[in-house]
């Protein structure tokens, strides 16, 4: 009986291993082809709940981004990133600050970091299969290994077809969860020559509070 209990165990290690594999290589192939595009441009939905605290957010945004440069715009804030310097504008205030980015400053978050945040940091499995209007739709569930992580766990959804990330289930140690819906993921698309430029100009009566 104990050899029994013994091969048993083995035999779920190995197929463990196996699961962690298949979902490190699926998250190379997410990072590989998110790579290969010149700019990426989504419209996304934000919802935030926590029933024990009753608090119920939903939110609506888009974000286009080219390298480590992106345009966000996401609850009544524009946020445009020029490779440099962040320009955060807040129509409400009238007001636009200006923070400088160190060019070695790997803690910075991006909205482009957001698509490849997964590549380390976490402990990944292999997770349930849905089928959303027709696509097939692989979750792998993420770990964080820092215990101090407020984050209990994530669930990335990804589209078996086309490898994009269609959705992410965040949910914390306190019961909020946290979800982001890709409702369009478009690629390569034509951008103006000034797409992540702050024009000034644009913005006459607002102040310009800068940062070093």
């Amino acid at each position: 009986m104990k050899k029994f209990f013994q091969i048993t165990i083995l035999l779920l290690s190995f197929s463990i291993q196996a699961q962690d594999n298949k979902a490190k290589d699926l998250l190379n192939k997410v990072t590989t082809i998110i790579k290969s595009y010149d700019n990426i441009a989504i419209d996304f939905k934000y919802s935030l709940h926590n029933s024990k605290e009753k608090i119920n957010q939903d939110s609506k945004g888009n974000v286009t981004m080219k390298g480590n440069q992106y345009v966000l715009n996401f609850m009544g804030v524009t946020k445009i990133f020029d490779g440099k310097k962040t320009y955060t504008i807040v129509p409400e205030d009238e007001e636009v600050t200006v923070s400088a980015v160190k060019e070695n400053d790997n803690s910075a978050i991006t909205p482009s970091k957001m698509l490849t945040f997964f590549n380390s940091g976490y402990k990944c499995t292999m997770d349930k299969i849905e089928d959303v209007k027709g696509r097939k739709i692989q979750y792998v569930k993420l770990i964080p290994t820092n215990t101090k992580d407020q984050r209990k766990e994530i669930l990335l959804g990804i589209d078996a077809q086309t490898n994009h990330i269609c959705n992410l289930i965040e949910t914390g140690k306190n019961g909020t969860k946290t979800t982001l819906i890709v409702n369009s993921f478009k690629t390569n698309q034509p951008l103006s020559k000034n797409q992540f430029t702050f024009v000034a100009s644009k913005y006459p009566n607002y102040y310009i509070n800068k940062i070093d």
